[in-house]
């Protein structure tokens, strides 16, 4: 499955001088004749008088108890623009909406052909004559609100990703409303101005396509998959949510599709499998660059590691985990000896558990690393798993993700970033510890969860939903779940108790035996 493409945001149409030129300033007249040049003075110094349908909403908009449903910053948006703008609304006149507010309106009627819900918005009769100003002061508040609430649902604003799951660690990329409405105000087709608010990468516009494509056939009768239809604007929401510029150069790792694709200038120029967290402990969804390739790697135990597998070891004094795996123990930067603390006492977050670069290190020969808040990065598999390459379902391990050909990776980003040869990465695979290099435009990682993608041809491919957030995202947009069932719960293997198991056991393979599947 090949990933997408992006696209360059089509060029918006420019305003006619007519809308978007001020009125003139009086100009100050010659020394000559100072009562007129006093009288022009006043004239510069004081504001035009406003529209009177203007001046109305001006002051509906001040008012306490206006809009309460509103939003707060899209009410404060068009306050501060209404109480700029001294010509007449944008939208509507005495004889009802202009054709521009009509495009508009028609605009954000087919908001179900973008994945949106129209019913989401409140739009003015099109077609109503206003009674007197009042009335059209009200109706251009109307569609004001309605153009601020689709534009930041085309952009993702429909809710706050982590809110629908944890896993999502993403923020939209919103429009600020009064420059919004400062750019619509004077665009020469503002309904081309609402349809380039929707993302512009290639498989978001993929992805629209095959949303018309099912809702002509409902239209014509055609019998649809409506579980289909509703994952394509599932994964059309989350394209909203991803950064607007994906980067030149870019690494994505889709969870579920348990595959990493590295992009240049739209095209695939690597690809490998993953082996990805569990649902109990999932890889999150989140953009970082990244910044550094470690070979030979020491490695650090996480949180993660600390509470579940060391911990309980600890606590039954089971020190022969920390020798099996060669964990050296610190506090503050000083080895101590691990026997010597009472680990029902102590918060073991504040003791440093490392473990040297070496054949049984769980991280194998390098990591690559685009910090971030959830501490995960990806690394090298070790022989043991390697076996698990060949399975389609690759989720068992603590949130980092391990790759198949990691080494190949290393040398195509070190060839983009410094101009290696592979000889020179290769080297550094085969000598030295904790070997750390420093990217200079290290390239941004796109942890994401695709559950469907389209290709060329416009057929639709899907993957399971790994950890529920399809079900999740179903329940938010449409109210249910219908089509997306629970996903199956944290697998149990006996052999991922450390605890559990005697002292006396045989660790076959070192640390990532003695904790499993979860040895990240």
């Amino acid at each position: 499955m090949l990933p997408w493409e992006r696209v360059k945001k089509p060029v918006e149409p420019q305003a006619t001088p007519s809308q978007s030129s001020q009125p003139s300033e009086p100009s100050p007249q010659s020394a000559t004749a100072p009562a007129e040049a006093n009288d022009a003075k006043k004239a510069q110094a004081t504001p035009p008088v406003s529209h009177r349908v203007v001046a109305i909403i001006r002051h509906k908009l001040a008012s306490a108890d206006f809009e309460k449903d509103a939003e707060p910053e899209d009410v404060a948006a068009l306050g501060a623009f209404y109480g700029g703008w001294n010509r007449p609304p944008l939208w509507i006149t005495d004889m009802g909406f202009s054709a521009r507010g009509q495009s508009v309106l028609f605009e954000i009627e087919k908001a179900d052909d973008w994945g949106l819900d129209a019913k989401a918005f409140a739009l003015p009769d099109p077609s109503a004559l206003p009674a007197d100003d009042e009335a059209e002061a009200s109706a251009e508040i109307k569609l004001d609100l309605a153009i601020l609430k689709y534009a930041r649902f085309a952009r993702g604003g429909r809710f706050t990703p982590s809110e629908i799951s944890d896993v999502v660690d993403q923020t939209p990329p919103l429009r600020d409303p009064k420059e919004l409405m400062t750019e619509i105000a004077v665009i020469a087709a503002p309904d081309v101005y609402l349809r380039s608010l929707h993302p512009h990468h290639e498989q978001f516009v993929r992805l629209h396509q095959a949303l018309l494509k099912s809702r002509k056939k409902e239209e014509e009768g055609a019998k649809t998959d409506e579980t289909a239809i509703r994952r394509i604007i599932i994964n059309m929401e989350r394209w909203r949510w991803m950064p607007e510029d994906l980067g030149r150069l870019y690494v994505w790792l889709n969870t579920p599709e348990f595959m990493l694709y590295v992009i240049k200038d739209g095209k695939t120029i690597f690809e490998d499998k993953t082996l990805v967290g569990t649902i109990g402990n999932p890889t999150p969804v989140f953009s970082a660059n990244m910044q550094t390739i470690v070979f030979n790697p020491d490695w650090t135990a996480p949180p993660s590691v600390l509470e579940d597998k060391l911990l309980p070891a600890l606590r039954e004094k089971s020190y022969s985990i920390l020798k099996s795996n060669k964990l050296l123990v610190s506090y503050q930067g000083k080895r101590i000896d691990p026997t010597k603390v009472d680990w029902n006492r102590v918060d073991i977050h504040h003791f440093t558990f490392t473990q040297k670069a070496g054949p049984k290190n769980v991280l194998g020969k390098v990591k690559f690393l685009y910090p971030n808040a959830h501490a995960v990065y990806m690394h090298d598999t070790l022989p043991y798993w390697q076996k698990v390459f060949k399975e389609d379902k690759r989720d068992i391990g603590y949130g980092c993700v391990r790759m198949q050909k990691p080494k190949g990776l290393a040398e195509l980003l070190l060839a983009e970033d410094k101009d290696w040869p592979a000889s020179k990465v290769r080297e550094l695979w085969d000598k030295g510890a904790d070997n750390r290099v420093e990217l200079d435009n290290g390239p941004p990682v796109h942890t994401t969860y695709f559950t469907a993608v389209v290709d060329d041809k416009g057929k639709v491919a899907t993957v399971g939903d790994l950890y529920g957030i399809d079900r999740k995202m179903a329940i938010a947009l449409f109210g249910d779940a219908k089509g997306f069932p629970e996903p199956p719960p944290e697998p149990e293997h006996k052999d991922r108790s450390v605890a559990a198991r005697p002292a006396s056991s045989p660790d076959r393979s070192g640390f990532a035996r003695a904790v499993g599947f979860l040895d990240n």
